[in-house]
């Protein structure tokens, strides 16, 4: 798997469909949720894209500090289900996380992260931070890292 970081306006009309095709199959049609994934947040973040031969199954958008949360963010973290196996979420974990430092040069990352993922997120250096939320009818965490 090769990971690139673009900017809104470097992605591709192909790249983007793509990115909101794989969103909406997890997010909205594996989740039964319907939520409001085009918030227009997409334009300020920073895409960090997973392509398995020259396919996109992997992806998070990162922001600066300020952009979403006070401190620096990583969001809409997303592999195809049937490419999870292969423990792509690690590897697209490390990637958004040096792509943070590299291009915005910060080490505390806020998420906001299901809570059945909590020991995956932790496994990466992330810790809870308060108490559990609803999310989009869905529990919620949110976790910290500081490197």
């Amino acid at each position: 798997m090769k990971f690139f970081t673009k900017s809104f306006h470097a992605l591709t009309t192909t790249e983007l469909y793509a990115i909101l095709q794989l969103r909406s199959e997890v997010f909205v049609v594996e989740q039964d949720c319907v939520y409001q994934d085009l918030d227009f947040k997409d334009q300020k973040a920073l895409h960090v894209i997973g392509f398995k031969n020259d396919k996109i199954v992997a992806y998070t958008r990162i922001f600066k500090p300020g952009d979403y949360f006070k401190n620096s963010s990583i969001g809409r973290v997303v592999v195809q289900e049937n490419e999870r196996k292969y423990g792509y979420g690690h590897h697209l974990m490390k990637a958004s996380i040096k792509a943070i430092k590299e291009n915005f040069k910060e080490d505390i990352i806020t998420i906001s992260a299901q809570v059945y993922l909590k020991k995956f997120y932790e496994s990466h250096g992330f810790y809870q931070i308060g108490e559990e939320y609803l999310e989009d009818g869905i529990p919620h965490i949110r976790m910290d890292r500081v490197s």
